[in-house]
């Protein structure tokens, strides 16, 4: 069983024992959660444990065949715009050209079950490459477009890729110069086969863009590399192809070490693309959804680029990467009626100084995802950018990703302060440090299980068995509560949460509560080091355009609403806070930075 971090002194968390009266025969089961027998009249929970509505079965079927039944049902349909290119592809010349890297990769000896690496942005060529090695049964590595030489010479040799497929740069870096100071070699290399001392498994490097590079292969030239055997090779394979096999490996964030390679199968991605656009009634209705999401991450690879064949709907990408007046731009020329987005994002274009000169009245739903997301940030997407039946998603990359979603006719209460209820053929329960069930209300380990969860993390068994019990339950590390009718609030991260004097304090609470002040864009609390207390609190705070606050100012707010132990010792107001490419903040790295320009880097906690 996963031990709990940082909770030795979780009160409310140890406590969470199962009462007499609960213990043997008094639990049942009815209608898929767990009650007291006694109140299952009642259709309330007593305990912590759910899952999700089982009625519309799982998809027993691999993304190939479900691309080629949208071009066969309707391929002259758009299937991604990337508006910022002008590139525009229908259902069949998807298929087709899907078809032609995945016979370009055969003739480069590439087989079924290898691995394939794509480094890069949002771009055409990125979605034709995970359409064509799932095509051709190849596993398709997503690779971080911020990594630097170190961390791709990590993933390609971590998962023994043989090709990658990689754009000509991101925000200024050159990736060929990154690629040739890992393999010198490609001075040498007249028949684009690579012979690497640092990466002994990579035999080719398969560049995007217009551009010939010393050593590499075009990306154009391999598009016609394949011939008409390779074609009908790729076209024999569908039916041999199954469902449950690997297919895609996604890298985690590393934060205490190296990434581990989440390996998933197309059951686990295509059902959770399919269940998530079942919840956003993208069956019923006409779909172009606005993707400004990376596609490396699972945020943009399955809510949103399998949405193409899951549910037929029209991808657009507004930019290799989030800009907020290209995003809102896209919107609406393309009339978009879904919107993806971190918090992140969506604060960044409620503010954007031109957000009123753009008709977003096609809008009407959408997904806020990828950290926890402010409640008066929701609140304005429903009300500012008609998207009044928006949804909250929750998970992670282990599990494909998301376990939780509100639906779009929940009450509002519910949508703007939980993440919603268990997905469709998931299961869920909050533990305590014991590994027992919790009361509804009392917090804990949220577990997640189901078709979802990953495979396992690639040539990783120890991690993997650390993660995923014997009985299937995958350990989260976020603590959460479960109401009495199922829905699910994420309190924070077990490794987040802040031990100040023995007392736990959740920096959602503190978080949500200063988002609300008028001045406040944005705000994330941490915990910093104090020799008596053990943690203090820090709060990073950025100010909206044309406005000022003090830090006295923060602190007298936060005194006439918070229990004192809960008010912030440390103030900052920044422009900026660090983030990942997918804008999700790196809190770990304001710890950091806080901890040092604080003066509290050699304090040692008692």
């Amino acid at each position: 069983m996963k031990s709990f971090r940082l909770l030795r002194k979780c009160k409310s968390i140890t406590s969470c024992k199962p009462h007499k009266s609960a213990i043997g025969d008094d639990r049942a089961i009815v209608n898929g959660f767990r009650r007291y027998s006694s109140a299952s009249l009642s259709g309330k929970l007593q305990w912590s444990y759910a899952q999700g509505p089982g009625k519309t079965p799982l998809l027993g079927t691999t993304i190939g065949h479900l691309l080629q039944q949208q071009a066969e049902t309707q391929p002259d349909k758009t299937a991604v715009v990337f508006t910022a290119s002008g590139d525009r592809l229908s259902f069949s010349e998807l298929l087709d050209k899907a078809d032609q890297l995945a016979a370009g990769l055969l003739s480069l000896g590439v087989k079924k079950g290898d691995r394939v690496g794509v480094w890069g942005p949002n771009t055409i060529e990125w979605v034709i490459a995970q359409y064509a090695t799932a095509r051709a049964g190849i596993i398709q590595a997503n690779i971080n477009p911020q990594y630097r030489p170190e961390e791709v010479e990590f993933t390609l040799n971590k998962v023994g890729c043989k090709v990658l497929i990689a754009a000509e740069e991101f925000k200024g870096q050159n990736y060929y110069e990154m690629l040739f100071h890992l393999v010198p070699e490609l001075a040498n290399t007249k028949s684009a086969h690579i012979q690497s001392h640092l990466l002994p498994e990579l035999k080719h490097i398969i560049m995007m863009g217009n551009k010939s590079h010393m050593g590499t292969i075009n990306f154009n030239d391999i598009m016609k590399a394949g011939t008409t055997k390779d074609r009908t090779e790729i076209q024999n394979l569908q039916n041999r192809l199954q469902f449950d096999e690997p297919i895609n490996i996604q890298f985690t964030s590393g934060t205490t070490g190296n990434p581990k390679g989440v390996t998933l199968s197309h059951h686990n991605i295509v059902n959770n693309s399919y269940f998530v656009a079942q919840r956003l009634n993208y069956h019923t209705n006409k779909t172009p959804i606005c993707i400004p999401v990376p596609l490396y991450h699972c945020f943009g690879m399955v809510l949103g680029s399998l949405c193409t064949v899951t549910a037929g709907a029209t991808c657009v990408y507004p930019s290799s990467t989030f800009d907020a007046g290209k995003t809102l731009k896209a919107a609406a020329q393309e009339r978009c009626t879904s919107m993806y987005g971190v918090p992140t994002m969506f604060i960044d274009m409620l503010n954007h100084h031109d957000f009123d000169s753009f008709d977003l009245s096609s809008l009407y739903t959408g997904v806020m995802a990828g950290s926890p997301c402010p409640i008066e940030t929701l609140k304005q997407v429903i009300s500012r950018m008609n998207m009044d039946r928006v949804t909250v998603c929750y998970g992670m990359t282990e599990a494909s990703p998301v376990t939780h979603q509100s639906f779009p006719t929940d009450p509002a209460e519910k949508r703007v302060a939980t993440v919603g209820k268990p997905h469709s053929h998931v299961e869920c329960k909050v533990i305590a440090e014991n590994g027992e069930i919790c009361p509804i209300g009392t917090p804990g380990e949220l577990c997640t299980r189901g078709y979802n969860t990953m495979l396992y993390y690639w040539d990783e068994p120890t991690k993997t068995k650390e993660a995923i019990s014997l009985d299937r339950w995958y350990h989260t590390g976020d603590i959460a509560q479960m109401d009495e009718d199922g829905f699910c609030k994420i309190v924070g991260r077990i490794k987040d949460m802040i031990i100040r004097g023995g007392e736990n304090v959740y920096p959602t609470e503190i978080e949500q509560l200063i988002y609300k002040h008028p001045k406040v864009k944005d705000v994330q609390v941490v915990g910093v080091p104090d020799e008596r207390l053990g943690e203090e609190i820090c709060a990073w705070i950025q100010v909206k355009e044309n406005q000022s606050i003090s830090e006295e100012e923060i602190k007298s707010y936060c005194k006439e609403k918070l229990a004192r132990y809960k008010v912030p010792k440390y103030i900052s107001i920044v422009t900026e806070f660090p983030l990942t490419v997918t804008g999700k903040v790196q809190k770990y790295k304001i710890q950091e930075i806080a901890t040092e320009a604080l003066g509290l880097k050699h304090v040692t906690p008692k």
